[in-house]
């Protein structure tokens, strides 16, 4: 059934489930509002009882398992309890479980679907990147000196983002070469990009200090500041990869713009308040932009129904063509 359905069709299909989840938190008769539909939809909830505001996560099929969101959940518990990294925490139903499984005729399976404390901040102003990416870099590396020490539960279990699962056979966001305006004269460009990521990433290496738990979508948009306090959202996509990968979430969907490099200088002087970078890291930063530019590419063939991939889609791969380019100018 749901893959007869049209876009349409299942954004009312997963509304109706999200309708249904909210017993499970006592919020019968809550307001629903989408703030976002991408791996997952999220909304949202207003309680009937005038109460603050949470956000309700209706988790995609297939995308994690129940343990992979378990998992999830236990490190943005410990990154606030043990790294003072603030996140959202969840909320245990009536049941006093966090994740609950949600029936409804309009779907064939069951969705998981957690709810967060609303947690207050703004997303950093677009005029003046400077402060906030020294802010983003500094609250990475203490993401990443927490993953290092962090004794995972005995169920963790979270993606890979090695390159076997992010550009390769068994890419976690499908195959590159299946991106928007995917010509023959573009693909050959982009393999050769591909080859020569994999050729850096392999001899850079996967020692612990390199490659761990990462959130692994770490962009301004996920960044909340309140109060000169810097939070933290949307784990949705944390797993196991390279550190620096985090870097190259920075600048997601701009990493064309010529101010990049500077916000990067920006990003490495907070990093480096909290955690060193040694020369060869820094000298690699570009390889993980290009990378986390090329997954996007493909996450925009295999979520082409989506507004961000509608609106981002068309240009982007010419504009990634024209970065590799550069980059295997430089590396290639």
């Amino acid at each position: 059934m749901n893959g007869i359905l049209t876009h349409e069709q299942l954004l009312q299909a997963v509304g109706q489930v999200a309708e249904a989840a909210l017993p499970c938190w006592g919020l019968g008769g809550a307001t629903l509002e989408m703030i976002n539909h991408s791996e997952n939809t999220t909304y949202l909830v207003t309680p009937a009882n005038g109460a603050r505001p949470v956000i309700l996560r209706v988790h995609r099929e297939g995308y994690h398992s129940v343990n992979g969101i378990k998992s999830e959940l236990a490190w943005m518990h410990a990154l606030q309890a043990e790294a003072n990294v603030l996140t959202p925490q969840a909320i245990p139903g009536l049941d006093g479980e966090e994740i609950q499984s949600v029936s409804h005729r309009a779907l064939p399976r069951p969705r998981n679907c957690v709810l967060f404390h609303l947690i207050d901040g703004q997303e950093p102003a677009q005029e003046n990147l400077i402060e906030p990416f020294k802010q983003l870099g500094e609250v990475t590396a203490r993401t990443h000196i927490h993953s290092m020490g962090w004794k995972r539960p005995p169920y963790f279990e979270r993606l890979s983002w090695d390159f076997e699962h992010s550009l390769g056979q068994q890419a976690n966001w499908g195959p590159w070469e299946e991106g928007p305006d995917m010509t023959p004269e573009h693909r050959s460009i982009l393999q050769r990009l591909v080859d020569t990521l994999e050729r850096r990433l392999n001899k850079f290496g996967k020692a612990p200090d390199r490659f761990g738990l990462i959130h692994a979508d770490f962009r301004l948009a996920n960044l909340l500041i309140h109060n000169g306090n810097t939070r933290v959202i949307d784990f949705d996509d944390c797993g196991i990869g390279w550190f620096l990968y985090d870097a190259g979430t920075a600048v997601s969907f701009f990493e064309h713009k010529p101010e990049v490099p500077e916000l990067m200088e920006a990003w490495k002087e907070g990093y480096r308040r909290v955690r060193p970078l040694s020369k060869e890291e820094e000298d690699e930063i570009w390889t993980f932009i290009l990378l986390r530019r090329m997954l996007l590419l493909a996450w925009m063939g295999s979520h082409h129904e989506t507004d961000l991939a509608k609106q981002e889609g068309p240009a982007y791969c010419v504009g990634s063509c024209e970065m590799a380019e550069k980059y295997l100018s430089r590396y290639g």
